[in-house]
């Protein structure tokens, strides 16, 4: 299970897990694999916190950090926060606003606390909240990896890594984006098929792997979207991936942050229960269908805005849905991949990694018997 880029993180199984949860990050490097956390929705001060807890409890196991930080999006070139957050709110429709507390009021959502901030809901969307994200992810050294999950990174950002020691990669869902990830001298490329979760573009995984294996050779590249057991890594294996990039099957895992709510949801659903929406970040986003992304498809209702806009404009469903999760789960934001017709029982993230490997070499054992291999 050992290739180049797993002996240069020091993991033990090629098994990279993307996740919004710390003690997922946690729970998968000591069982051998490299936890990835997702930044975006964290400020910097909240990612100080939530690296420095990982590194009080992950030991000498390296992990590693996913930003966002798109290649084309509203405000893009603005540095200064307050200035950019202020002429991107003008921009949001009131309709929009107004559209989003109708759905909350309808699905009976309290209102938040009296005193209780939303926030902006720019997130790391930007250059202005992504560079201090990545100095600070800089200063800990168990970090051994930063990926972009839109787009090619900036070439400053691409350098400061680099000259920190550290990998940087990005997702991509095209060939013709990871040949713009190579030329930019990116460590390696996730490509992530159709069937993801989250942002994800048009082409099938089986499809799309091999695609671009060819298109960046020899750069390594993680196979993404719809893996979910050892079958299908030993799949992504036998096509010529470095390992595989893995994050739907966190997300209801024993460590996993989610309420009880939204994981039923997940152990509920089936794989035709995900759409992709652009309903919450104004980009394509595989979540589990549900009320509200049912409402922005009516033609009677506000189009979606472009990035970050969107995820602006909705911020109030995110955090009264965040804080009143039982309540709003019929409008909640719920990525997920289609691997989620697979995901009904809540299992130990170690007990994931473990099942997966033994799962991928009896898979390739298979294989070499089926075709004579001694």
């Amino acid at each position: 299970m050992q290739n180049e880029l797993s002996e240069r993180f020091g993991i033990e199984f090629p098994i990279y897990a993307f996740t919004h949860c710390r003690d997922v990050v946690v729970a998968v490097g000591k069982a051998g694999g490299l936890g990835v956390l997702g930044a975006v929705g964290f400020s910097v001060e909240q990612l100080r916190i939530e690296l420095e807890w990982i590194d009080d409890h992950i030991g000498d196991k390296p992990y590693g950090v996913d930003i966002v930080l798109p290649a084309k999006y509203d405000g893009a070139g603005e540095m200064d926060l307050d200035k950019l957050t202020g002429q991107l709110q003008d921009m949001i429709p009131q309709g929009h606003r107004e559209f989003v507390r109708e759905l909350l009021d309808e699905h009976d959502v309290p209102e938040l606390p009296e005193g209780e901030e939303m926030g902006s809901g720019l997130m790391g969307w930007n250059a202005a909240t992504a560079v201090p994200q990545v100095e600070e992810i800089l200063r800990h050294p168990n970090v051994v990896l930063v990926a972009n999950a839109l787009g090619t990174p900036p070439p400053d950002l691409v350098a400061q890594i680099q000259a920190g020691g550290r990998a940087v990669g990005a997702l991509c869902g095209t060939p013709a984006q990871a040949g713009r990830h190579a030329a930019a001298g990116l460590d390696f490329v996730v490509a992530q098929g159709y069937e993801g979760g989250g942002h994800t573009g048009d082409i099938g995984s089986v499809v799309l792997w091999p695609q671009v294996i060819d298109e960046v050779a020899p750069l390594p590249v993680l196979a993404a979207g719809g893996i979910g057991n050892g079958r299908q890594m030993a799949a992504a294996l036998s096509m010529g991936a470095a390992g595989v990039w893995t994050g739907s099957m966190w997300l209801a895992v024993e460590e996993a942050a989610g309420s009880p709510a939204q994981i039923r949801s997940y152990l509920d659903a089936t794989s035709k229960d995900t759409v992709r929406s652009r309903s919450y970040t104004g980009k394509p986003c595989r979540m589990l269908r549900n009320d509200w992304t049912e409402a922005w498809e009516r033609p009677d209702t506000p189009d979606t805005l472009g990035m970050p806009l969107q995820m602006m404009a909705v911020r109030e469903a995110m955090v009264r849905g965040g804080r009143y999760p039982d309540k709003a789960q019929d409008i909640a934001f719920n990525p997920v991949g289609q691997i989620v017709g697979s995901m009904n029982k809540v299992r130990r993230s170690a007990d994931v990694i473990f099942e997966m490997v033994n799962e991928c070499i009896d898979s390739l054992e298979r294989t070499r018997h089926m075709l004579g291999i001694e």
